[in-house]
């Protein structure tokens, strides 16, 4: 079973940009709450994606995200909403935890996972974790799904970030 301890270690970098104390906490808790129902013992083994072999791992791709979306944040002369930037980045793919199974060892994807993507379910218990709309947006809209709904900044840095990301490992593995 992943403990808090676990999620604020692997993130305590990015979890301390995180002004507001409380919301640092729900995102710890959103972590916690996906990874106690996809029933991980560990976040070490749960792949960025499944679209491609050898994609890395989650943590290390939420991290990636989390830095370039402060790297942006930090060029704007605009106000953005900083702590929901870092908050959206770091649970932009937190529904993968529900999206994959492990079946004989292999991670694949899930029955849960084919009715719903990771954005979706992200952002369902984003919500039920009573975080801010604008978060939620941010979770939901950082993939194809955001295509057809009105993105804010936040939420454009991050689904930029976030395909940045993809391109480069996919066309180094």
């Amino acid at each position: 079973m992943v403990e808090i301890s676990d999620i604020e270690q692997i993130f305590s970098e990015e979890l301390n940009w995180i002004k507001d104390k409380n919301l640092r906490k729900k995102v710890v808790e959103v972590w916690k709450k996906a990874s106690d129902r996809g029933g991980w013992k560990t976040l070490d083994k749960v792949p960025f994606t499944l679209l491609f072999e050898n994609s890395g791992v989650l943590t290390d791709h939420t991290k990636r995200i989390t830095h370039l979306a402060k790297a942006v944040m930090d060029q704007r002369d605009e106000k953005l909403n900083n702590d929901y930037l870092i908050a959206g980045a770091l649970l932009h793919d937190v529904g993968k935890l529900l999206e994959y199974d492990v079946v004989d060892g292999k991670v694949v994807k899930g029955e849960y996972g084919k009715k719903f993507r990771h954005p979706v379910s992200g952002a369902l218990l984003a919500k039920e974790c009573a975080l801010p709309d604008d978060i939620v947006l941010i979770i939901y809209a950082h993939s194809h799904e955001g295509d057809k709904c009105e993105r804010t900044p936040e939420s454009f840095i991050v689904h930029h970030c976030d395909f940045i990301d993809f391109h480069i490992r996919k066309s180094l593995v």
